[in-house]
């Protein structure tokens, strides 16, 4: 049996506004194991995204208690909340969230530098050779396509070896086709072991999980396995040439 990389139990998280109390998380539960592709969804209000910023460690909960890979998070302080987010996390956002003056390669080195590692320049390269990307490391994000941002985005996720890929709509922004090259790329790296966890709206998406939960009111409402998730890259296959400009 594989080991628990997320695990919640009775997870809670209230905001105070003004005189009102919302309870935008109302006792969750749910463990996902390593190698694990899930797709978290709900419509606005249900609580994903709020999930999705504990288990990302941005944010402590109300009450109820989060183990990252083993190791209680829940009641860190904001310091070691910030050391467990650059070792174990490694984060993909629909808006890219790229240095617009600097090049691929130093984006992509940012965790490394806040980790205080030395072999910066070389672990990036092999990062954005591994999202196929080796002859765009030094393109700034205004000389690169949104496909090509967002795997520079992936590249600078994964560059630190992380246990837990969290992805925050990684498509919104993107065609059809570049969709599917990204859900293709986090299935390869989900493939290697990588443990993926993706928020979306867009029903297709999830269905490239192998898992899919869905919140509503503050807590899940249904926990289903997708029997045959789609392969993005069978998909790719399938659809014409892209049209050359």
């Amino acid at each position: 049996m594989k080991k628990a990389v997320i695990d919640t139990r009775g997870l809670t998280k209230e905001y105070v506004m003004g005189t009102n109390v919302v309870r935008a998380l109302r006792g969750v539960d749910i463990t996902i194991a390593e190698g694990e592709f899930v797709a978290i969804m709900g419509p606005s209000g249900s609580g994903k995204s709020t999930f999705m910023n504990l288990i990302g460690c941005l944010d402590r909960p109300s009450g109820g208690e989060y183990f990252l890979d083993g190791n209680e998070v829940s009641r860190m302080g904001d310091n070691d909340l910030a050391a467990v987010r650059n070792r174990f996390i490694g984060f993909v956002f629909q808006t890219f969230n790229l240095l617009p003056r600097t090049t691929a390669l130093k984006n992509v080195e940012l965790p490394l530098l806040y980790a205080g590692v030395k072999d910066r320049s070389e672990r990036a390269s092999k990062a954005l050779e591994r999202v196929g990307l080796g002859q765009r490391m030094d393109h700034k994000p205004n000389e690169l396509s949104g496909g090509q941002q967002q795997r520079v985005a992936i590249a600078r996720a994964i560059v630190t070896d992380p246990v837990l890929i969290l992805g925050d709509e990684p498509t919104g922004n993107l065609d059809t086709r570049t969709s599917y090259e990204i859900m293709a790329l986090f299935q390869e790296l989900n493939a290697q072991g990588k443990t993926v966890i993706l928020v979306t709206h867009e029903e297709d998406i999830a269905r490239h999980c192998q898992r899919i939960i869905r919140f509503r009111d503050g807590r899940v409402v249904k926990d289903e396995v997708v029997e045959s998730p789609t392969n993005a890259a069978s998909v790719l296959a399938s659809l014409p040439p892209p049209e050359v400009a």
